[in-house]
C-alpha cells in the first residue's frame, strides 16, 4: 500500500478525478490536411482547422507551467485513503441483509462530493468477508495488513482485541463496534476508535434509571453470538453489574426451554439480554425463545427482555407497523415483555429515508427498503465518521499521512448528518456518538412507540442520563423489582444487593433485638411467662392467658383436698372428672374441665390451676358481664406481672357460665376472717400490733381484706364491681 503515497501510483491508475490520455487520444478528431502549392511549385501541407501558423517563446513557457501545474496536486489530491470493512457478509444471512457494498458504495459517493472532505483524501473502500468461525477469522485478519488505510471491523468479539494489537502493530487505525471491553480507549489499544457508543453503557444507563441490576444473557448458538454475549457479560461486570448467567440456546425443540430455565433458576435475575438478530427483522432464534417464554409464563410474571442487536441499528418506529407482530398474536402477546433499545431516528425513518435514496437514484437497487436491514445505516454512518475524523487528523497534522495513533488522537467535536439521523463525535477519544431511544408495545398492537431518550452526550456515561418522555411503559404482568442503588455507584460497594449504609443500619438492628431478646430471657428465667400475656394470650391453660375459663380451673372441695394434691389421687380424680363434666354445657361456655367431689364454680372459690390452688374472688354483678373491653384487659395484664413479697399473686380473670371475678393464688392459712373467727388461734399483743401496722399500711395503698402474712389479694375488685354497675 505504499503505492498509495507515490503520485505517479495514482496518475497511472483508473482514479475518477483524472482523465485518462488514452480516451482522450480515442475522442481526439482527426483532422484532414491539404497540400498547396509555394510560390516556387512545391507542395506544402496546411491543416483544415485554424491553428497558429507561429509561436513566439512565451507561449511555449506558458504551456510548460501548465503541464507542470496540473501535476502538482497529484501528490495531495490523488492519494486514496481506503478503509477494509470487514464482516461477516455471505455467511450470516442477517448481516447480508443489511447490503455492506451498496452502503459503502452511497457513503463513498457523497465523501467524495462533501466539500469539507474532498480537500485531501480520496476516499475508497474494500470489502472482505470474514468466516463465521472466530479462530478462522483472526488467521484471516492477520493477511490484511495490505488491505487498507483504516479497518472498520471485525464484527466478531472474540478476536476483536487480538485485531486492534494487529492494528496496532501495523500503526492503522481499527474501528470495531464489536469490541466491548470498558476501557479499550485507554492503554494499550493505542489505534482503536470507536464507531458507536459502547452497547454495554448505553445497556448500564437504561437498567440504572430502572434499578435493574441482576441481569441474565441468552445467546444464539454460533461463534459470533456466544462470543458477544460473554463479552457482554464482562463488560457489564467491569461497569459493576452482577451478570448471573450466560446461557447460550441451543438450536434443537427444545432449546429455548431448557435455556429460559436456567435464567428462572437463577436467583434475582430478573432482566434477560437476547444476544441474537431481532425477530423483527427476521430473526427465527429470537421467535422461538420468545413464544417460548410466553408458554413458561415468564412474560406475565415480570420477566423483562432486551434485544442486543438494536443496539447497533436504528430500528424504524415512526409509522411503521410489523407485518409479523399484526398476523401472530402469541408473538405480539410475547413482545409486551420486550423492552426495545435502538439508536434514535431523525425526521425520516430508516425505511423513508432508503426509499427516497432509491428514488434520487443514490441507491440503484429494486430491493424493497423492508427487506433491508437498518444496519445498512449504521455502516453508512461509520463509513462517514472515519472519513470525518481522518480529515479532522489531517489538517491537525499538517497535511501528513493519517495514521493509525493520529486517527485516534484526532479532537472530535463535529456533527455531520448519518443516513436518517444526526450523528456526533465525543471529545476525548470517546468516538462516535448518537441518540437512543427505549421503544415499547402494549401488546396489542403492531407497532412501536418511544417511552425514553438518551441523549448521545450522555452514551458514554461520564454524566446524564435517561430521560422520561411521559409515556410509561406497559408491563405485561408485574414490574420487576428493583435493586440497591449501590450497584450503580462506583463508590459503594454492594453485598447482595445491600450497600453499606443499609448493612450498618441492619447491624443496628440486629443489636436491638439481640438486647431485648436478652432482657426478656432475663425476666422470664426470673418471674416466668407472666410477660408474655402482654401479646395476647396463649392455649388452654397457659400462663399467657388473661381470661380463664372452666376449661382452665378445676374447682375443689376444699374440706377434702389439701394445697398439693398427691399424684394417686390426682390421677384417680382427673378420670373421674373427664368423664364426669365433659357432657355439661352451658348457654355462653362449654364446660370440660376437671371437677373433684360436688365442686362447682357456684359451690366454691377454691379451684385447681396447673397443679395449684387458687382462689376465686366472685363480683357480685358478673352475670351482667358479657365481655372484658381490651383497655381492662391491659390493666389486668399489668397487674398480673407485678411481684412483691406482700403482693398475693394475681393470676388471670374468671368468665364462665354467668360467673365473673378474679383469681388469684391461694393462701392455705385462710383470710383474716378465718383467722379472726378460729377460736384456737390465741394472739399475743406483739402479734396484734404488727397486724395493726401491716393494715394501715395496706389501707394507705386502697386496698383491702389481707391475710395474716399481709399480702394484698382483692386487686380493686371494688372499682370492678361499679364499673360493672355503671355499665348495665
Amino acid at each position: 500500500m505504499d503505492d498509495h503515497r507515490n503520485s505517479s501510483f495514482l496518475c497511472h491508475s483508473h482514479h475518477p478525478r483524472w482523465p485518462q490520455s488514452s480516451a482522450g487520444k480515442r475522442r481526439r478528431k482527426k483532422t484532414s490536411k491539404q497540400k498547396v502549392k509555394n510560390p516556387d511549385g512545391s507542395l506544402c501541407p496546411v491543416s483544415s482547422t485554424p491553428v497558429l501558423r507561429s509561436h513566439s517563446w512565451w507561449g511555449n513557457c506558458f504551456l510548460l507551467s501548465l503541464v507542470m501545474l496540473s501535476y502538482l496536486p497529484c501528490e495531495a489530491w490523488g492519494t486514496t485513503f481506503k478503509i477494509a470493512i470487514v464482516g461477516p457478509w455471505t455467511c450470516d444471512p442477517m448481516l447480508s441483509k443489511a447490503l455492506p457494498d451498496l452502503a459503502a458504495r452511497l457513503a463513498m459517493s457523497r465523501i467524495n462530493k462533501d466539500p469539507d472532505l474532498n480537500k485531501g483524501y480520496w476516499y475508497d473502500y474494500t470489502l472482505i468477508n470474514e468466516d463465521c468461525s472466530s479462530s478462522k477469522a483472526l488467521a484471516h485478519f492477520a493477511e490484511l495488513e495490505g488491505y487498507g488505510s483504516a479497518f472498520l471491523g471485525p464484527a466478531n468479539p472474540g478476536y476483536c482485541t487480538a485485531a486492534a494489537l494487529l492494528a496496532k502493530n501495523w500503526n492503522k487505525g481499527i474501528l470495531s463496534w464489536a469490541c466491548l471491553k470498558a476501557n479499550m480507549d485507554e492503554g494499550m489499544y493505542s489505534t482503536f476508535l470507536r464507531p458507536l457508543p459502547l452497547s454495554s453503557r448505553v445497556l448500564l444507563s437504561v437498567l440504572r434509571f430502572f434499578r435493574w441490576a441482576h441481569v441474565g444473557i441468552i445467546t444464539a448458538e454460533n461463534d459470533m453470538w456466544e462470543a458477544t454475549g460473554h463479552e457482554l457479560a464482562a463488560s457489564l461486570r467491569a461497569l459493576g453489574l452482577p451478570v448471573g448467567v450466560v446461557v447460550t440456546m441451543e438450536t434443537d425443540k427444545e432449546g429455548p426451554r431448557r435455556a429460559l430455565k436456567t435464567i428462572r433458576e437463577t436467583d434475582r435475575v430478573r432482566v434477560v439480554i437476547m444476544c441474537m438478530h431481532s425477530v423483527l427483522i427476521g430473526g427465527e432464534e429470537q421467535y422461538q425463545l420468545l413464544t417460548t417464554a410466553m408458554d413458561m409464563r415468564m412474560i406475565d410474571r415480570g420477566y423483562i427482555f432486551i434485544p442486543y442487536d438494536t443496539l447497533l441499528y436504528s430500528l424504524p418506529y415512526k409509522n411503521v407497523n410489523y407485518p409479523i407482530l399484526a398476523n401472530d398474536t402469541k408473538l405480539r402477546r410475547a413482545y409486551d415483555g420486550v423492552l426495545t433499545i435502538t439508536m434514535d431516528q431523525g425526521e425520516q425513518n430508516f425505511y423513508e429515508a432508503f426509499s427516497a435514496a432509491q428514488e434520487s437514484y443514490d441507491i440503484r437497487t429494486s430491493t424493497p427498503p423492508e427487506e433491508v436491514s437498518p444496519f445498512f445505516g449504521t455502516i453508512y454512518n461509520m463509513l462517514y465518521y472515519t472519513a470525518k475524523a481522518a480529515e479532522q487528523s489531517r489538517v491537525a497534522s499538517g497535511g501528513r499521512w493519517v495514521s493509525g495513533d493520529a486517527l485516534v488522537k484526532n479532537e472530535g467535536g463535529f456533527e455531520f448528518n448519518g443516513f436518517n439521523q444526526r450523528i456526533s463525535a465525543g471529545t476525548d477519544g470517546e468516538g462516535m456518538q448518537a441518540r437512543y431511544a427505549v421503544l415499547d408495545s402494549d401488546g396489542s398492537g403492531s407497532s412501536l412507540h418511544r417511552t425514553h431518550a438518551l441523549e448521545a452526550s450522555h452514551t458514554h456515561g461520564k454524566y446524564g442520563g435517561l430521560k422520561f418522555l411521559g409515556k410509561s411503559i406497559h408491563f405485561a404482568g408485574a414490574s420487576p423489582s428493583t435493586d440497591s442503588n449501590c450497584w450503580f455507584s462506583p463508590y459503594v460497594a454492594c453485598n447482595g444487593g445491600l450497600d453499606g449504609v443499609t448493612i450498618f443500619f441492619f447491624f443496628l438492628l440486629f443489636c436491638v433485638f439481640l438486647s431485648g431478646a436478652s432482657v426478656l430471657f432475663l425476666h422470664l428465667r426470673k418471674y416466668g411467662m407472666g410477660l408474655l400475656g402482654a401479646f395476647g394470650g396463649g392455649g388452654n391453660g397457659s400462663p399467657t392467658k388473661i381470661i380463664l375459663t372452666l376449661d382452665d380451673l378445676v374447682f375443689i372441695n376444699t374440706t377434702l383436698s389439701r394445697r398439693k394434691l398427691n399424684e394417686e389421687s390426682m390421677k384417680l380424680n382427673e378420670e373421674s372428672a373427664v368423664k364426669s363434666q365433659q357432657d355439661l354445657k352451658t348457654p355462653r361456655h362449654s364446660v370440660s374441665g376437671r371437677s373433684y367431689i360436688a365442686s362447682t364454680p357456684e359451690m366454691s372459690n377454691v379451684a385447681v390451676f396447673e397443679g395449684d390452688w387458687v382462689w376465686l374472688k366472685k363480683c357480685p354483678c358478673g352475670d351482667s358481664v358479657s365481655e372484658i373491653s381490651e383497655s381492662a384487659q391491659t390493666i389486668f395484664i399489668k397487674l398480673r406481672d407485678m411481684r412483691h413479697e406482700n403482693l398475693n399473686l394475681f393470676l388471670g380473670l374468671f368468665l364462665d357460665t354467668g360467673i365473673f371475678g378474679i383469681v388469684t393464688e391461694h393462701c392455705t392459712r385462710g383470710s383474716l376472717e378465718d383467722l379472726l373467727n378460729n377460736e384456737e388461734m390465741r394472739l399475743d399483743w406483739m402479734f396484734k400490733s404488727s397486724l395493726l401496722l401491716d393494715l394501715i399500711r395496706v389501707r394507705n395503698l386502697g386496698l383491702n381484706e389481707c391475710v395474716v402474712q399481709v399480702h394484698m389479694c382483692q386487686f380493686g375488685a371494688s372499682m370492678l364491681e361499679v364499673d360493672a354497675e355503671m355499665s348495665r
